[in-house]
């Protein structure tokens, strides 16, 4: 392998000689040879958004020449474009405090400028008016507000839709309804599907609420909060580019002290992600159950035939995407809890659990996104009800006695559902041999149609 040479303050050090990385990448690769989970694109993104900020920023401010600013700018456009993703190494497991990734993206930024003839210093240059520790944890909150903003809330509207649609083709179709794993009082399959259209929709309220906390910034806080070394209004002038970047309403967290030691954002955005997870959970569940069978089982929906589901048995299908969607809801349940350990390490003015907050906050994203997109393909949008399985379990519910109530009391009503349960009769047969109504009462009074 050719190599050159690279230095930092600790001396020199032999580099790739076809990589754009310098002598603090080398030592990162060599020294954490942790678990081979690379820093999440998503993070690396946002650092070339914040270090284009920054660039502008810092050219304003008479700190770096146009020309300086303008090849840092440029080489981060071509960073968020994909083009340089294998100049990124760096696993999660480093310095807490991510300074590690900050000079990884720095010394490639230098080395691209050079490359178009521009002689940039990695810390004096690309890292100027600011610390690992207000860049970390300001890449950390763009990050967690695009993926939001362009892979959750996408994916979740497009599953809401497709509910949507489920609720409008089948109106007026009336199932009987189940609480506690035993029947209850019948409902429209339009109104069980609008809970999960809802179970969809409610958690992105909530992550829009969040992400107003992840657009607060950390940035112009430099080491300690200070802001040692940063121009007065540097964080503004930040924010104003990042915003003019990325369209997202980013601002300076008004107390640096705060937002370098505190993850409380990421912890209440993630809050959101678990508890859509949550909600998918219940909704996946709720079709598995429901499209059991298909003989033996509930057998009121047909699902979506994908695959084959056994190895030893044939024909038989499973319903693969729904236990997709489960496992990732786990995983992302598990994320939030090591997001929440992370969170509740912030030593005096530094949280250093940066690294691993990012990581699961971007794998939670990336897996909810994801999997409801392949659960609306492959499964909502074929969702099909077995009208005909509906209608007997609706017709031999015992529950339907509850709107006789009103006629005959609620204890000479429980004693013909008990009846009827304990004879293996039809409902209606248990309160014409009790005597208590007549035929043509029962059928005045027992109409699913009035029950919902």
């Amino acid at each position: 392998m050719n190599i050159r040479m690279e230095h930092d303050t600790m001396g020199e050090i032999a580099v790739p000689a076809d990589r754009h990385w310098g002598a603090q990448t080398q030592r990162s690769l060599e020294n954490f040879k942790i678990g081979g989970q690379r820093q999440p694109k998503e993070i690396i993104e946002a650092f070339a958004y914040l270090k284009e900020a920054c660039a502008l920023a810092n050219a304003a401010a008479g700190k770096l020449t146009e020309e300086q600013a303008q090849a840092i700018a440029a080489a981060c456009r071509e960073i968020r474009a994909g083009k340089w993703d294998e100049e990124f190494p760096l696993v999660v497991w480093q310095t807490g405090s991510g300074t590690q990734t900050n000079m990884n993206v720095n010394e490639v930024i230098a080395h691209l400028a050079a490359d178009r003839g521009v002689r940039l210093h990695p810390n004096d240059h690309v890292n100027a008016s600011q610390s690992s520790n207000d860049t970390y944890p300001s890449a950390l909150h763009i990050a967690a507000a695009l993926s939001v903003t362009n892979q959750v809330l996408p994916a979740a509207e497009r599953l809401a839709a497709a509910f949507q649609d489920l609720e409008n083709a089948w109106p007026d179709l009336i199932r009987i309804g189940r609480t506690h794993l035993q029947d209850a009082t019948p409902l429209k399959f339009a109104q069980e599907v609008s809970g999960w259209r809802n179970l969809v929709e409610a958690p992105c309220r909530m992550l829009r609420t969040a992400r107003e906390e992840l657009c607060r910034l950390a940035i112009g806080g430099t080491a300690v909060g200070t802001g040692l070394n940063a121009p007065r209004g540097y964080d503004e002038a930040v924010c104003g580019k990042l915003c003019e970047l990325t369209g997202l309403p980013f601002q300076p967290d008004p107390n640096k002290f705060h937002a370098l030691t505190s993850k409380d954002a990421l912890v209440f955005s993630h809050g959101a992600l678990k508890a859509l997870a949550a909600n998918l959970m219940k909704i996946a569940n709720d079709i598995r159950w429901e499209a059991s069978g298909p003989r033996c089982g509930m057998g009121e929906l047909r699902i979506p035939e994908n695959e084959p589901g056994s190895s030893i048995m044939p024909g038989k299908v499973n319903p693969t995407q729904c236990e997709a969607v489960t496992m990732a809801a786990v995983q992302v349940m598990g994320n939030d809890a090591a997001i929440g350990f992370a969170a509740s390490q912030g030593n005096f003015q530094l949280n250093v659990f940066l690294p691993v907050s990012a990581y699961n906050f971007q794998l939670s994203a990336r897996l909810l996104a994801d999997a409801m997109d392949s659960f609306r393909v492959h499964c909502v949008e074929g969702i099909v009800p077995n009208e005909e399985k509906m209608k007997e379990n609706l017709n031999n519910s015992l529950m339907l006695v509850t709107c006789l109530t009103p006629k005959i009391g609620y204890e000479q009503a429980a004693a013909c559902a008990k009846k009827a349960l304990h004879d293996g009769t039809t409902l209606k047969e248990a309160v014409l041999s009790l005597g208590l109504l007549t035929a043509e009462e029962f059928d005045e009074t027992v109409r699913p149609e009035k029950m919902v």
